[in-house]
């Protein structure tokens, strides 16, 4: 269940059987030569409404711009401020439970965001504790990186071992393939595997790796291995919803 597709009398019966709530959030960035720039926020959707279909959840609308200061020498990569973002995700978060939401389950696409949505939460729950007096059931709000579950990560080895990487991997670039077949873009890369490293700023990133991969080898990538990734990380999340919503 969207909630982009849904009326408000079909929100207000939802909330009178669950008070938790699917809230996609990715990036708007570069992925390398053959990564589509919309890859984060792409795969967190469609995961996160896959998973709403499987557990009768409602999935709130995608965060489809996020923390990637570090990709801004690439063109047509977007970002917002780490305090930018802490707002968007506080906001959404107040928006949805000044209706009655209590639980809400982040399904992320972009590692650039964990610690700004970390510290999101934080101020979600700072200001509760500070202005609300006495001791009383309150607002819980959990991360999840759809590449992270076990099986995920099993799957991503055995496909890709050390070729996977950490930016432009070929299991997002693959999951993406697998979503959108006619934006397929096979390519040989050269060096077949990225260099591993640091960054700071813009700049820096793009001085350490010229074409947006680190570590990673996406020229690997196919859509019959995104559509196996694609459905194991939504089995395991449509699992960790179930036991969070409970």
């Amino acid at each position: 269940m969207q909630l982009q597709l849904s009326t408000w009398p079909e929100v207000e019966a939802y909330l009178a059987a669950s008070r938790s709530v699917i809230l996609p959030i990715g990036s708007t960035e570069q992925h390398g030569p053959n990564g589509m720039i919309g890859t984060d926020a792409l795969t967190a959707a469609a995961i996160a409404n896959a998973v709403g279909e499987a557990t009768g959840a409602l999935v709130a609308p995608p965060i489809a711009v996020g923390m990637a200061q570090h990709h801004m020498a690439f063109a047509g990569s977007m970002t917002l401020r780490p305090s930018t973002l802490v707002a968007v995700v506080r906001d959404c978060v107040v928006s949805l439970a000044r209706h009655g939401f209590e639980r809400f389950f982040f399904v992320n696409g972009h590692g650039g965001n964990v610690a700004t949505v970390t510290a999101a939460f934080s101020e979600i729950y700072a200001e509760a504790s500070l202005g609300a007096p006495g001791n009383r059931a309150g607002l819980k709000c959990v991360l999840r990186n759809w590449w992270e579950s076990a099986p995920v990560k099993a799957l991503s080895k055995e496909l890709f071992g050390n070729a996977e990487g950490s930016h432009a991997t070929p299991s997002e670039v693959s999951v993406t393939w697998f979503l959108h077949p006619d934006a397929q873009k096979p390519m040989a890369l050269d060096p077949p595997v990225a260099p591993h490293g640091s960054f700071a700023d813009a700049a820096d990133y793009r001085r350490n790796f010229p074409d947006g991969r680190i570590g990673s080898n996406p020229g690997l990538a196919s859509a019959e291995a995104g559509r196996r990734i694609y459905n194991a990380a939504v089995e395991a999340l449509a699992a960790d919803y179930r036991a969070f919503a409970a």
